[in-house]
């Protein structure tokens, strides 16, 4: 998949800020569930920028050896550590003039985020065993599927490095949240795959296509991707109803219906006013705790903390209960 698909709102809105990022040389940190494409959005964002025919190198933090995540992003010189024989340049200066895509950026050990940060705000990187350190010019795009701000609450990730990545939040809504784009995803999927496996595409009955937008899909757009290769590659060119489906997608429970689900009134409403105002409920409720808030509305802290902003929402109410804590 070289792009992300669909043309629900929730997933236009995302690309649509991307766009506007990608033009600026602004650090981003995006936000979103494993599986719904954080590396091509980063990838959006680099080819939307001036440095497009520059160098997009992705790293992923969680995968890089503790002892050596130093060396792997910054470099060494030769003999700077026993086995250290060649000297290695880094993934920072492999990027340069280019984009360097930091995924699971949680992950970092905390010296390892130290130089960073340093990087970040001076562009400047030192190899390991150097006397001096080297300006690049190197864009920084990081992402998680973690709540940064609770890893800086419990000690584990820095909070200048914290504020320093996510001066614009990116945040990719899970597949269930876009329900609409599911047949777009499906149809792309079945025939890109038919192809590179050389077979034909299976064809979807309407009651597989409601059992797979029923599904709330944990494993988001990956897990869908996996399920379109199963089924061209075990029903090559049959049309499918629901009953060939996987068994955890067969028996995934429908919806439930919304009891007291919101109606929209005749007249309409303004949207942002509905949203400044229940933003302004979930921080009375919780006695100005923005984290718990956040969860209250089914946000991360990072976004209900965007949208504070957005809406001058700055000043949290002070809890009416003595034990309530502001996060």
């Amino acid at each position: 998949m070289g792009k992300l698909l669909g043309h629900s709102p929730e997933l236009q809105s995302v690309l649509r800020a991307a766009r506007l990022v990608a033009s600026t040389e602004v650090t981003t940190l995006i936000l979103g569930e494993s599986g719904t494409g954080k590396e091509l959005l980063a990838r959006t964002v680099h080819a939307e920028s001036p440095r497009a025919n520059g160098p997009f190198v992705a790293v992923n933090c969680a995968a890089l050896p503790e002892g050596l995540a130093e060396s792997e992003l910054f470099g060494h010189r030769r003999g700077a550590f026993t086995g250290a024989v060649d000297p290695h340049d880094g993934r920072i200066a492999a990027a340069a003039n280019g984009t360097l895509f930091l995924d699971e950026v949680g992950e970092l050990p905390a010296a390892v985020q130290a130089k960073l940060l340093r990087f970040l705000e001076s562009g400047e990187c030192q190899p390991l065993g150097a006397t001096r350190p080297q300006s690049v010019n190197t864009r920084v795009v990081a992402a998680t599927h973690r709540d940064l701000y609770q890893d800086v609450e419990a000690g584990r990730f820095r909070a200048d490095l914290y504020y320093r990545l996510q001066v614009i939040p990116l945040e990719l809504p899970a597949l269930r949240e876009r329900p609409a784009d599911i047949p777009v995803l499906l149809d792309h999927f079945l025939q890109a795959l038919a192809r590179h496996h050389d077979l034909p595409a299976p064809r979807l009955q309407p009651d597989a296509l409601r059992c797979l937008q029923r599904y709330p899909w944990p494993g988001n757009v990956r897990e869908l991707r996996n399920t379109c290769e199963r089924l061209v590659v075990l029903h090559a060119g049959r049309t499918l109803t629901a009953g060939a489906l996987p068994p955890e997608i067969q028996q995934a429970p429908a919806a439930a219906p919304r009891a007291n689900g919101f109606r929209l009134p005749a007249g309409g409403i303004q949207m942002d006013e509905l949203e400044a105002d229940l933003i302004r409920q979930a921080l009375e409720r919780t006695g100005g705790n923005r984290s718990q808030a956040a969860r209250l509305l089914g946000l991360t802290r990072d976004t209900l903390l965007y949208r504070m902003k957005k809406y001058d929402l700055t000043e949290a109410p002070v809890a009416a209960s003595a034990s309530a804590v502001p996060a």
